[in-house]
């Protein structure tokens, strides 16, 4: 494979991306772009990015990974995830220019940048399949119901939790206002009743429903299941009738490494990872 810069404008802003080609190959029909999530650059923790790129570039996929304007080398303001349609779209005009025989991408993403993706995706035609790894649908009532499932649930059948409370090491008295917050947190806050005139803004899991409703194409869901982020989005997922269709095969192909954390951190669960992408992308 061969690696080189990529330079491409973005609203007056340069954007700043490496392109990673398969080499003595023909032409690619399908590239990946992926795309970064929080304050990241596109290189991605522990190099992820980097090195899912050249695997997938040595596999024969072409992929562009970059940075949204205002992070990493990029120019310009920075900008919510919700608001990087423009940066999409001129990263993937980019991708079909510099890698000449593209007809679709797939674009790559985790955490929040997988929520970007999802809200995007309807919108171009080219895009032709998602990677969603512990997608970011945080809202404060979903995060307390997660935390008191996953978390406090674990502690309390944890024998060393009993110990350290029975040895005077813990303050349960904070533990215990800290539990009660998040019980109210959980209970959410009710929506203003019919005819009141306010005007309810649809939340961010909804936005993101709605664009996977809408969007046509393959997505893999990769889950880690030690990472509160990808417990959240499971809880609602499975919870509600309208998300259980949305991620209903065979469109959706669903994975999980169990003991992974939210950046996939180890060597095992990122290689796992690389070869999940890599066998989806050869399947359809």
């Amino acid at each position: 494979m061969e690696e080189r810069a990529l330079t491409f404008d973005c609203g007056g802003a340069r954007l700043y991306g490496i392109l990673s080609l398969p080499a003595g190959k023909a032409p690619a029909s399908r590239g990946v772009l992926v795309v970064v999530g929080g304050p990241q650059y596109r290189a991605g923790s522990h190099r992820q990015f980097t090195l899912l790129a050249r695997d997938l570039a040595r596999d024969g996929v072409p992929v562009l990974r970059f940075d949204y304007r205002g992070m990493g080398d990029s120019e310009g303001a920075i900008r919510p995830f919700d608001d990087v349609g423009d940066d999409l779209r001129a990263a993937i005009d980019a991708f079909m220019a510099a890698a000449p025989g593209l007809r679709e991408v797939v674009l790559w993403g985790l955490c929040d940048a997988a929520s970007a993706i999802g809200m995007y995706a309807a919108r171009d035609p080219r895009v032709a399949g998602l990677v969603l790894l512990n997608p970011w649908v945080r809202t404060e009532d979903g995060l307390a119901r997660a935390t008191l499932r996953h978390y406090y649930r674990a502690r309390l059948r944890d024998p060393a939790f009993w110990k350290q409370l029975l040895r005077g090491g813990l303050d349960w008295r904070r533990s215990l206002a800290s539990l009660l917050a998040l019980l109210r947190k959980a209970r959410g806050t009710p929506a203003p009743a019919a005819g009141s005139g306010a005007t309810v803004a649809a939340s961010l899991p909804e936005r993101m429903r709605t664009g996977l409703q809408e969007f046509r194409g393959q997505v893999l869901l990769v889950i880690s299941g030690a990472d509160l982020t990808a417990r959240e989005f499971c809880d609602l997922a499975d919870a509600d009738r309208a998300w259980q269709g949305v991620l209903a095969p065979p469109r959706v192909t669903r994975r999980q490494i169990d003991d992974a954390d939210h950046t996939f951190s180890r060597r095992a669960w990122r290689d796992q990872v690389a070869r999940w992408t890599a066998q989806w992308l050869r399947s359809w």
